[in-house]
């Protein structure tokens, strides 16, 4: 599984950042995210830590839930 981060600037002073699998064609169901954040910088830390989490699961062999599935959503 290839994951990678996004992270994406709106408006003055809200950053969202997400995990997804690169091979995914659709953005809207991601690993994790984070939004609201203060900055860049904050974003992206943020995103750098769950990414360390989710590959920990992954050498384990956990399987990894979208954001969707957690919630009980169908997709």
């Amino acid at each position: 599984m290839n994951l990678h981060v996004r992270v994406v600037h709106y408006g003055d002073r809200h950053w969202y950042a997400d995990i997804d699998d690169v091979d995914d064609p659709q953005p809207d169901n991601p690993f994790w995210y984070a939004d609201h954040c203060r900055s860049h910088a904050q974003a992206l830390e943020a995103a750098c830590a769950e990414l360390i989490a989710l590959s920990d699961r992954t050498r384990r062999g956990d399987h990894l839930y979208r954001v969707l599935e957690i919630h009980g959503i169908a997709v």
